[in-house]
């Protein structure tokens, strides 16, 4: 996967940072320079780091494990929940449930409930129920939805996440972390890079900027998907020609 330009990533403002005083002493290595009173990622860095989040995020779907998306910011919900749908990786953008990762079997069992309540809506021959009933149990059941839905068919732990700002989503982080499991996200000038394995230095303020780098790492994954089906029907193509072998000298 080719390295994302420069002057997109520049057009995007992924250059922009926080005002200085702000800044996190930790994101040095990631500033540029500093322009009235505002630090400027160094975008030679961003594209860098965003390469080997890339080539990571790519090998973890080659081996058939998910990534959980993780935006709740009101300026990425949106989009990254549309990312995370194009490529069907779990995600998570209202609200971060405390527990979601490190009390999976918890969150699981809510899962389970909301789709009890989704099949008994479903059933039009179901007359047991009153319309006030019906009306709580379909309130109810969107309630869960909206918190859980991203995370329906996600059965097992996810084996990474991806989060846009790591200070608004420190617990998932810090879940994450707890589990093993690995972390990538994008790090503003005032945030601690050392929080997450897979830094990637950008703007996490602005939507194009989230757009951006979360379409490249979608990009990524993709190719992640297509590899392991290829390898899959590879797999299938040498059983067949092996099977058609044996049927040979069986034959003979």
């Amino acid at each position: 996967m080719e390295r994302i330009d420069q002057k997109e990533l520049l057009k995007a403002g992924v250059h922009f940072g926080h005002l200085k005083r702000k800044w996190n002493p930790k994101m040095l290595q990631y500033i540029f320079m500093e322009k009235k009173g505002i630090h400027l990622i160094d975008l030679n860095k961003t594209s860098e780091k965003l390469a080997e989040a890339a080539a990571a995020m790519r090998a973890i779907t080659q081996s058939g494990r998910k990534i959980m998306f993780v935006a709740t910011k009101k300026q990425a919900k949106e989009t990254v929940k549309l990312i995370a749908q194009e490529i069907n990786m779990p995600y998570v953008t209202e609200r971060w449930l405390g527990g979601m990762l490190t009390n999976f079997g918890t969150i699981r069992k809510s899962i389970k409930k909301m789709q009890t309540i989704e099949k008994i809506l479903a059933d039009t021959t179901a007359t047991g129920l009153t319309k006030k009933e019906r009306l709580m149990m379909t309130r109810q059941k969107d309630k869960l939805n909206t918190v859980l839905g991203g995370i329906e068919q996600l059965n097992r732990l996810p084996a990474a996440i991806f989060v846009v700002d790591i200070n608004h989503e420190h617990i998932a982080i810090k879940e994450a972390k707890k589990l093993g499991i690995r972390t990538f996200g994008m790090v503003d000038t005032n945030s601690n890079p050392n929080l997450v394995d897979f830094p990637i230095p950008a703007n996490d303020d602005a939507s194009k900027s989230i757009e951006i780098i979360a379409r490249y790492l979608a990009e990524a994954v993709k190719e992640g998907l297509s590899d392991r089906q290829n390898m899959k029907d590879e797999d299938e193509e040498e059983e067949t020609e092996l099977a058609e072998k044996a049927a040979v000298d069986t034959e003979d």
